[in-house]
């Protein structure tokens, strides 16, 4: 796109975490300059979400805005502002402050935390998603409250470690027979259920909800737990309801289904991190990413594609991690088709990893506390480099040293 053609093109950005920001930022780091503007529903300067579960929440942080000076890089800021829908054959979104043009569209809005049901307006009742949501749980770990966390996947992990360090009871309620059910393996899940109980904390498994009251939880067989405060985290729903009737195609969780440069089904229109899924040539299947890694990379290929830089197709090595209970978790990789598990280390040790091979060749690897593995096994996983599994295998060889 030329420089006089790039003036003239309105980019307008729905959604001002991560995603919405760094695609911002990589427009004008790849040289456009038409007018950016940014709006985002929360009236906070866009701020990083990681904290939130950490620092912010045990008081150690005021906030984690981006250290990004908008006005500088020709950034409009519109804040407050909420989204309520999309006219692609007029160009223009819809908002409160009325309707907003645009030549390029790039969709960001993230993920909603899904509720407990009946749970809406409950007292005591908390989810975790905004700055605003962590600070209302502050004054839940100064008080050192006795706190149900309901879900024992990511989220709730982080947060039953942050209340059991300020000094609070925690009773972890999971519907499934151990935490992380869906995202990790059975095996793999098993040992990290043993982290709950060496903390301090109470897991129950097979255990559902019934009913939130004032001071207790009811679970559906019967058991009563006594709650000052109740955290749910039950997973998150790509925020897209703003979308409805407007012809974007989206999947059945509600995901924007973008291509393999992140252009959704309508022209001029694109969509990055949590709300949008893309097609995965490494993997051979549509991929789904609700993590920080995927927020930062995608915006770099919309940025590309608009700057007529095209970088090739977005297919990352996904990336996260997680700090539970003293140990710091990541994940590269997708291992749903694998077909061999290798562990390298004992998982009832401080420090473990588990490599995932298709036909030899590491497609996932999750680390606990070996920060080596994770950056070595990642590198073998983008180039597809083969491993020799009894190498691979042995935690006292680096997995660089193990390729076949």
């Amino acid at each position: 796109m030329s420089e006089q053609k790039q003036a003239e093109q309105r980019v307008v950005i729905v959604g001002a975490g991560m995603a919405g920001v760094q695609t911002a930022v990589a427009l004008r780091e790849q040289g456009f300059t038409g007018p950016v503007t940014l709006i985002g529903a929360e009236p906070h300067q866009p701020y990083d979400r990681p904290p939130l579960s950490k620092a912010i929440l045990l008081g150690k942080a005021e906030d984690s805005a981006f250290g990004v000076d908008f006005e500088d890089l020709g950034i409009e800021l519109r804040l407050g502002l909420d989204v309520t829908g999309l006219r692609a054959a007029d160009h223009e979104i819809d908002t409160e402050a009325g309707p907003v043009g645009y030549d390029t569209l790039v969709v960001a809005t993230g993920a909603h935390p899904i509720a407990l049901p009946g749970t809406e307006g409950v007292p005591g009742v908390h989810l975790l998603r905004t700055l605003d949501d962590a600070v209302r749980l502050g004054p839940v770990l100064e008080r050192r409250h006795a706190v149900v966390v309901v879900g024992a996947g990511w989220i709730g992990a982080e947060f039953a470690t942050a209340a059991r360090a300020a000094g609070c009871a925690v009773t972890v309620v999971e519907a499934a027979g151990l935490p992380l059910t869906g995202a990790l393996p059975d095996e793999v899940a098993a040992p990290m259920a043993e982290w709950y109980a060496a903390d301090g904390a109470e897991l129950l498994t097979h255990a559902r909800v019934e009913t939130v009251e004032p001071g207790r939880v009811v679970l559906a067989d019967g058991r009563s737990l006594p709650a000052d405060a109740v955290v749910v985290g039950i997973g998150a729903r790509p925020a897209t309801g703003w979308l409805a009737g407007s012809g974007i195609a989206l999947d059945p969780s509600g995901a924007v289904t973008a291509d393999d440069r992140l252009r959704t089904s309508l022209p001029d229109v694109y969509a990055v991190g949590d709300c949008a899924s893309f097609p995965s040539a490494r993997y051979g299947e549509r991929l789904l990413v609700h993590h920080w890694d995927n927020a930062l990379q995608g915006p770099r290929t919309v940025a590309a594609t608009l700057t007529g830089a095209d970088s090739g197709p977005y297919d990352p090595v996904p990336y996260f991690w997680s700090e539970q209970f003293g140990r710091f978790v990541q994940y590269a990789g997708h291992h749903a088709a694998a077909d061999e598990l290798l562990w390298r280390g004992d998982p009832a040790d401080e420090t473990w990893s588990v490599l995932w091979l298709r036909a030899g060749v590491p497609v996932a690897l999750l680390a606990v506390g070996r920060p080596r593995d994770l950056a070595q096994g990642r590198k073998l996983i983008e180039s597809a480099t083969p491993v020799d599994p009894a190498r691979a295998a042995d935690p006292s060889v680096p997995l660089k040293a193990a390729v076949r």
